[in-house]
């Protein structure tokens, strides 16, 4: 509105031989990039106003430049109007999408609880592709008899893909829970799952043929002081027992899974110290595989054993802010992060080792 009463005094105050009128044409153009479909009409009603007054002061609204200066101010105005219009119709259908997209993965990926048994769990997850919540890696907890079970895993793959992959198996390990199955017993079960849909998609593909999943199942007991763990080629998870940093490999791994069908007996359960104020920590390999600008890889025990704070919510937070950090800013592989705290003391647990 301003534009146009400055450039109509402007056209008023100079000679005929000067014309402004034409500028006038830039007040639509310019509330169209910020103005509703309605005001930026409104805009070239009045800009059309004013090229209208300016030709009658000037005496000419019936010469032709006049009339083409006129013209071309209606169609541009019309045009952008238009624009406008289109623009802010497939916004409001791209905020719906984009709403049940959010939805749809908050589902397949619901937000692992604060407070589940004895545990307290603070999780971060980071999807490599951009407007998506999830990726192709993925976490789970369940309460099943005695202590609770957690997975966390990595899909081969970005993108749709990956997180159909990724929602085959959380459906597996939540549907596992009332079955009271052992840990071998789960992860055969998981990795059965994932092979069964990949050969049913409908899809020969190479890439389909390669896909994969690596995965780790844990049970932490209520009331023990040990856990157990069946890992499925994932990276291991670090144990942190006062300033003790532990990295808790398998003592017989398994391979990933979705490879062939598999039975309980291809998976072994390996036994490891938690207990009360010791925190576990786990991740996928988009933490320890992100690069620098020099090609240098996180260094997560040495990032882990530099953290001053107590809480496992603290950790994520902590290893969120300095992998970006580490990576300039811009992380291009999905990062799940995973820290576990017990709530409760264990009787017993401060004899440890020997009273496990």
């Amino acid at each position: 509105m301003g534009l146009i009463v400055a450039i109509t005094l402007v056209d008023i105050n100079t000679p005929a031989t000067i014309p402004f009128g034409p500028f006038l044409v830039a007040a639509p153009a310019i509330a169209a990039s910020f103005a509703g479909p309605g005001e930026t009409a409104m805009i070239g009603a009045l800009a059309v106003a004013a090229q209208v007054l300016l030709s009658h002061v000037q005496g000419g609204v019936m010469t032709s430049p006049h009339q083409v200066q006129l013209g071309a101010l209606v169609v541009i105005s019309a045009l952008v109007t238009v624009l406008r219009y289109a623009t802010d119709r497939h916004l409001r259908r791209l905020s719906l999408v984009r709403s049940v997209a959010v939805a749809a993965q908050e589902v397949l990926l619901r937000p692992l609880p604060g407070r589940v048994g004895p545990l307290c769990i603070a999780s971060v997850y980071h999807a490599a592709q951009e407007e998506a919540q999830i990726g192709g890696d993925l976490y789970a907890a369940v309460r099943v008899e005695g202590a609770t079970r957690l997975v966390i895993g990595d899909v081969r793959g970005k993108g749709l893909s990956a997180v159909g992959d990724a929602s085959v198996l959380i459906g597996a390990f939540r549907g596992s829970a009332y079955c009271n199955l052992s840990l071998p017993g789960v992860a055969a079960h998981l990795g059965n799952a994932v092979y069964w849909n990949w050969i049913h998609s409908g899809e020969d593909s190479q890439e389909t043929w390669e896909s994969f999943v690596t995965a780790l199942v844990l049970d932490v007991y209520d009331e023990s002081c040990v856990a157990g763990m069946v890992n499925c080629g994932h990276p291991p998870p670090l144990l942190v027992h006062g300033t003790e940093i532990t990295t808790l490999e398998a003592t017989d791994p398994a391979p990933p899974l979705g490879l062939d069908m598999v039975s309980e007996c291809d998976f072994t359960a390996g036994m490891f110290y938690f207990e009360d104020g010791d925190l576990l920590l786990l991740y996928t390999d988009g933490v320890t595989e992100a690069r620098d600008s020099t090609g240098t890889f996180y260094p997560l025990p040495a990032r882990l054993a530099a953290w001053k704070g107590s809480t496992a919510q603290s950790l994520v937070r902590y290893l969120q802010a300095d992998l970006l950090q580490h990576v300039g800013g811009r992380i291009n592989d999905d990062v799940a992060i995973v820290a576990i705290t017990r709530a409760a003391t264990i009787p017993g647990a401060q004899q440890r080792r020997t009273a496990c």
